[in-house]
């Protein structure tokens, strides 16, 4: 077990656990153990049950020529804790839009002052700003479920999430104490670790432990999606790519730069209500980021 890197917690959670960690090693294909590992949900699907699902099994090559790729052993780990979620988790989506307009305005103009940091000011880094704020108004968010689904763990720190497309799959590195930083910190911070995340240079210890993770797709496109809870987090926020659209004054219709956001949550534990009050809230965070940042 020593060519196992895994940080002294996570050894003693394994052996609390009973996890073999050079077995559990050797079906994730890897050598770095982190604690999303060691639940159950984090295991690959079993292949027995997969042979029990009776509609898969279809000769595809009956219908025409086909290719087979076998999955990563770390997409097969991705598609165990999504499929668990999204099965176990009674998951609502809530959709709104934000004026990012201020937004824009303030990201062009303190562009150059980025720049000569060495650090590329994008929207994404007023998002996590405003999500970490919002955490704070609303405790409840800033939450987590113990297993048993009986008691809500409330958590004094805020830390954020940031999902980054690599081609080994999806991985989320974590902003910690994103409440605390400023907004060039923060940037800089999602620069690196997406870079790292790409190069497969991302700590075990840098991931997991996030109060919400954000799922940005407004580099690709889209208007709207449905992201899946990635427990033990309460909810995940979606954002798709701003655009111009026309919005009523009271006098005449004006264009207004606008991002559609998309906050998927656990019912369970926050009612549709919450979750539009947490919503306006983030909003008006980011219609009006000068709050953000004074």
């Amino acid at each position: 077990m020593s060519d196992i890197i895994a940080s002294p917690s996570v050894r003693a959670s394994a052996l609390n656990k009973g996890i073999d960690l050079a077995q559990l090693a050797q079906d994730l294909g890897r050598t770095t153990i982190g604690h999303e590992d060691l639940t159950a949900t984090a295991r690959a699907p079993d292949a027995g049950a997969a042979q029990n699902a009776q509609y898969w099994q279809v000769d595809h090559s009956a219908y025409g020529p086909v290719t087979e790729e076998p999955l990563s052993r770390f997409a097969q780990v991705a598609a165990g804790n999504l499929g668990a979620a999204n099965a176990l988790i009674p998951q609502v989506t809530h959709h709104d839009q934000a004026d990012m307009t201020e937004i824009e305005a303030l990201r062009q103009s303190w562009k150059p002052d980025a720049q000569a940091r060495g650090i590329k000011l994008t929207a994404l880094a007023f998002h996590v700003m405003a999500l970490a704020r919002s955490l704070r108004e609303f405790p409840t968010f800033n939450a987590s479920l113990s297993a048993d689904g009986k008691i809500l763990i409330l958590k004094d720190y805020v830390h954020i999430g940031i999902a980054v497309d690599t081609a080994r799959g999806l991985m989320v590195p974590v902003i910690r104490d994103a409440d605390r930083k400023g907004l060039f910190q923060i940037s800089g911070e999602i620069t690196d670790l997406a870079a790292r995340a790409q190069s497969r240079k991302i700590a075990p210890d840098e991931m997991g432990g996030a109060s919400m993770s954000i799922s940005n797709l407004g580099g690709i496109g889209g208007s709207a999606f449905t992201p899946i809870v990635n427990p033990p987090e309460l909810a995940i926020l979606g954002i798709t790519r701003a655009q111009m659209v026309p919005e009523w004054d009271g006098e005449a219709f004006k264009p207004v730069l606008k991002a559609p956001l998309d906050l998927s949550y656990d019912h369970r534990v926050i009612n549709g209500a919450d979750a539009a009050r947490f919503m306006s809230c983030l909003c008006g965070f980011l219609t009006e980021p000068r709050r953000l940042v004074i």
